[in-house]
């Protein structure tokens, strides 16, 4: 499989894109014409920059307002087109793209368009260039590939062929089937994006609201299989205009460009599986199980007062490491791991972040499986020096600043917290408060960034994102959106701030980047929960009585329920599915907390209706942003 991307998706000069684009992994890059002219170099010396950097221009683009016009207009696109032609051998590559005509004075005729094609296609003949058509979605007279198609069919020349574009297939409603009756010869080259469903103009959501495979709600995955039963065997390129890419990582937007492309064809060949695509294997998207642990790096200060709050929260000290500074609390299927060792990642985290979340252990089927797909995805492995006694436990590197382990039955890692650690034989006065096990673990980073951290999610673990929501902060706006696996195994909440204002944008800048902000522990009785956790010295997030208030009126709650919610400081929610109540502790560090969820009946969601209070609670506890870490 040969990957492409244009340069016109990410930022920076051409030398910056070159840099980043051949770092990612793949193998060319369409040209656009604009980033090349405004470059200080001849097109001899870019096309040499071009293969210096290991790729090779796949396509140059774009040709204009070519078929179908009238004299004298129609002389100069043949002339306007010679030059290009010079300008392609120049740099070094045989395909240019020309998108249908928008042109004011641009005649209608099938048989007119491919007549000029016909004759544009003994001129490139001549030069051993070829010409590809493709149907933008606004085209004055031809706006569906299957339009396009006809012209090239008509043309009935060589070096004439179908380029296709997923987004101007898709963002008009086409049936990507069609494209299955197209010979896979007669296509060129085929351009891949994706964009989130967005009732506007369709030239300007094209020009600002593209992403990548995967990342949007087209069905990428559909066109793309239509292209593989055609026997389609070229170049896989994306064309992606977003203004948030355009002022983002270059290396970032490439490395998720490549990685999407990888997981787009990982998807087509199981679905599609007789296709001309040489695809790299990997093992199918992981099933997980549940997170197994949360890992904390704190120094010792801030090790005592965690330990403190996870006292309240009813979990024991169930063990101490066999050679590390690392304690293991328990309650439940729930394990919190506190790390106060002086070296490691875990020290380094700590020196970067401060108290934080640095490490998350899932369950999963297999573990080695799990990161042979990590890899052929482009997620690199993580590895440190393991102790005497302990285990080799599978990681990668996160999105965001942590890690994740991965722990299996069948290699035995499912023994490492009676390997690795001594168990402890303290006598506690907290009482166990009835948690059972992690219900979410919720992530927080830019804006800017959730696009990147869904991508990661999705294309490595058997999991479903929902619909973002806009959570009102009073500092401001964040997005949200859940990924969880089909069971619920694993729900990820990621949470991105638009401004460092909110609760959420404050924890990122306070941290410096730290992933997870909150960890949510589910309970089957929270009014339970709530009576153990008051009498182990817990401190619940005050609530104001104007919230209740509020939740009698719009979801008519009883009286005698009201009481016991305002009693705990418990939040609720309802829908027709069923009902969830949350009860969140204060915040500590630079804004962590931990939430204790009861779901009743098929209730699916996270309590988004309830965000906007609890952050203004919280805020209302933290201190001063003026307040310099102690």
């Amino acid at each position: 499989m040969k990957t492409s991307i244009a340069t016109v998706c990410i930022a920076g000069d051409l030398l910056e894109k070159l840099a980043a684009i051949s770092a990612a992994g793949f193998d060319g890059i369409e040209i656009f014409e604009q980033d090349f002219i405004a470059f200080d170099a001849s097109p001899r010396e870019a096309g040499k920059m071009v293969r210096d950097h290991g790729l090779e221009i796949t396509l140059f683009q774009p040709f204009r307002d070519f078929e179908g016009l009238p004299e004298p207009l129609r002389a100069r696109a043949f002339d306007r087109m010679e030059r290009k032609f010079d300008l392609m051998q120049e740099l070094g590559t045989d395909l240019v793209l020309v998108c249908s005509s928008t042109h004011p004075e641009a005649l209608g005729g099938i048989d007119r368009m491919a007549d000029d094609f016909a004759a544009l296609g003994e001129r490139a003949a001549k030069r051993g260039l070829q010409v590809g058509f493709e149907a933008l979605a606004w085209g004055k007279h031809v706006f569906d590939h299957r339009d396009a198609w006809e012209v090239v069919r008509r043309a009935d020349h060589a070096n004439i062929g179908l380029i296709l574009d997923s987004f101007h297939t898709l963002g008009r409603g086409i049936d990507p089937n069609t494209i299955r009756r197209i010979p896979g010869d007669r296509i060129f080259f085929v351009q891949l994006a994706d964009a989130p469903i967005i009732e506007m103009d369709l030239l300007y959501w094209s020009r600002h609201f593209r992403n990548m495979p995967g990342e949007g709600d087209l069905d990428v995955v559909s066109f793309m299989r239509a292209v593989a039963a055609t026997g389609y065997s070229g170049p896989l390129s994306l064309e992606v205009f977003n203004d948030q890419f355009r002022g983002g990582s270059p290396g970032a937007i490439a490395r998720d460009g490549h990685r999407s492309l990888v997981y787009l064809m990982d998807q087509v060949r199981r679905l599609e599986p007789e296709n001309a695509f040489d695809l790299p294997d990997m093992p199918p998207r992981i099933t997980t199980r549940g997170v197994s642990f949360v890992e904390f790096a704190a120094d010792e200060t801030e090790a005592a007062e965690l330990s403190d709050i996870l006292s309240t929260l009813g979990f024991r000290r169930a063990g101490r490491h066999i050679s590390k500074q690392v304690e293991l609390w328990q309650q439940g299927e729930i394990r919190v791991v506190i790390n106060t060792e002086r070296e490691g990642f875990a020290h380094s985290a700590h020196i970067v972040h401060g108290l934080n979340i640095c490490d998350i252990g899932l369950q999963v089927e297999s573990a080695e499986d799990t990161v042979a797909r990590a890899e052929a995805l482009g997620i690199p492995s993580f590895h440190q020096p393991v102790g005497t006694g302990e285990l080799d436990i599978p990681a990668i590197r996160g999105v965001g600043a942590g890690l994740m382990h991965f722990i299996d039955d069948s290699s035995g890692l499912a023994g490492v917290w009676d390997t690795e650690f001594r168990p402890t034989a303290e006598e506690t006065s907290a009482r166990d408060a009835g948690l059972k096990r992690i219900d979410h673990i919720a992530q927080t980073m830019n804006y800017e960034e959730m696009l990147t951290w869904s991508l990661f999610y999705l294309s490595l673990f058997d999991t479903r994102k929902s619909p973002t929501v806009d959570v009102v902060d009073p500092g401001g706006l964040v997005r949200s959106q859940a990924i969880q696996s089909p069971d619920g195994a694993l729900r990820i909440t990621l949470n991105g701030a638009e401004t460092h204002r909110t609760f959420a944008g404050r924890f990122v800048a306070d941290s410096f980047g730290s992933s997870v902000q909150h960890v949510a522990f589910e309970t089957d009785d929270i009014f339970a929960t709530a009576e153990a956790l008051a009498k182990n010295g817990f401190e619940a997030l005050p609530m104001p009585d104007n919230y209740y208030d509020d939740l009698v009126a719009r979801l008519a709650v009883g009286a005698e329920m009201i009481e016991s919610l305002k009693r705990h400081s418990i939040l609720y929610d309802e829908d027709k599915n069923g009902a969830y109540f949350q009860l969140y502790s204060r915040p500590f560090g630079d804004g962590i907390f931990f939430e204790i969820v009861q779901r009743q009946g098929a209730y699916s969601g996270y309590g988004a209706v309830n965000a906007p209070f609890r952050t203004a609670a919280q805020r209302r506890l933290m201190r001063p942003a003026s307040v310099p870490r102690q």
